[in-house]
């Protein structure tokens, strides 16, 4: 009899989000895989995936942080990531599994309430998990640093499992709409408007040569949102500046298609999906060298060493006399390193876990 296993994809309540896009790739994955467990899976039933298999789905419900799910009949339960509301206990006898994608809120100049309340949700979380998975080195290494702050199993391993992305199966896409930068070179930045995406350094770049600017982002509000638009209005660079919302993954793709470059100026991040969706479809891509964006790029990405406008600027211009001399030859090994974060390869790191963890 197979043993069963549940895999929380609660995160699926927000289709367009980063961890969203983790539990396709992972039930993907999963889907492929000829396994010998039986996996369910929690959340929204109207978001999730298709699949060829017949996975159970344990339906998502808002009263359900008070009267927690069922659980006794599974022998290991997947929290998929550190801050979530659900699966806090666990029977004897269950293994259980956490997905640590950062611990951000230690370093973002949070406020000593927020940093309190995270640390409590986070060793809700871990602090009876059996494994705890680090989605990069540097998410394991900031987790090993700060350990201290947190109560955990004695044997708890700790290990690191890249995101996995599903790639598009063509990198033709025809798009209808036009924009006023269709056949300008343009930037291309993907992620939420947010003070550690640093995206208004992009700005200070635009003043240094003649390139558009678009971002993909989501509709949300915030000041840094309105800081970002001020400053480009200040700059004088409404004209230059794009800013595309809740796009669809077509048209996603079509930008990352015929954009110049990609550019991700982070401050802080876990892993970092863009770039690695940028590099496969072979586009020069340009990252800070913080946190954990150089595992990404690794030496085929270009990096930016400070924030100013005249040190980014010879970066770029460098940065892409170096990718057009040999384009062809540069952008194939872009995307065969964007293919090493594939949703294969990240599913079956995953079920290898599970293995070990219930043997």
């Amino acid at each position: 009899m197979k043993k069963k296993i549940l895999i929380d994809a609660e995160r699926l309540k927000y289709p367009k989000s980063g961890i969203a896009n983790v539990c396709v790739s992972l039930i993907k994955g999963l889907d492929e895989k000829v396994s010998d467990f039986e996996y369910s899976f929690y959340g929204p039933e109207k978001n999730m995936p298709r699949t060829v298999k017949k996975f159970t789905i344990l339906n998502w419900k808002f009263w359900q942080k008070k009267i927690p799910v069922a659980t006794g009949t599974f022998s290991l339960i997947h929290t998929t990531h550190q801050l979530s509301d659900y699966f806090h206990q666990i029977k004897n006898g269950q293994k259980k599994v956490v997905t640590l994608h950062d611990l951000n809120f230690l370093h973002d100049n949070s406020s000593e309430t927020k940093v309190k309340k995270s640390t409590r949700l986070v060793q809700k979380n871990i602090g009876n998990a059996d494994a705890i998975v680090c989605i990069s080195d540097f998410v394991k290494e900031d987790f090993l640093k700060n350990k201290h702050l947190f109560t955990l199993k004695q044997d708890v391993k700790v290990e690191v499992i890249y995101n996995g992305l599903i790639f598009p199966e063509i990198t033709d896409f025809n798009f209808n709409r036009k924009y006023s930068f269709t056949g300008k070179k343009y930037i291309l930045n993907i992620g939420v408007l947010f003070p550690k995406k640093n995206q208004e350094v992009l700005l200070d770049l635009l003043t240094r040569n003649d390139r558009e600017l678009v971002l993909v982002t989501s509709s949300a509000k915030s000041a840094y949102k309105e800081k970002f638009i001020e400053k480009t209005k200040t700059l004088g660079l409404e004209n230059r500046v794009h800013i595309l919302e809740n796009v669809d993954n077509d048209e996603k793709y079509f930008l990352l298609q015929h954009c110049e470059s990609y550019c991700h100026p982070s401050l802080a991040e876990g892993f970092g999906i863009p770039p690695v969706e940028a590099m496969y479809f072979g586009k020069p891509v340009f990252l800070s060298r913080l946190t954990s964006l150089p595992e990404i790029g690794g030496e085929l990405a270009f990096y930016f060493d400070d924030f100013s406008a005249e040190s980014m600027q010879q970066v770029y211009a460098s940065g892409m006399q170096t990718y057009g001399s040999r384009a062809d030859e540069y952008a194939s090994q872009l995307k065969e390193r964007a293919l090493k974060f594939g949703y294969r390869e990240m599913a079956a790191a995953y079920e290898k876990l599970y293995s070990e963890l219930l043997d």
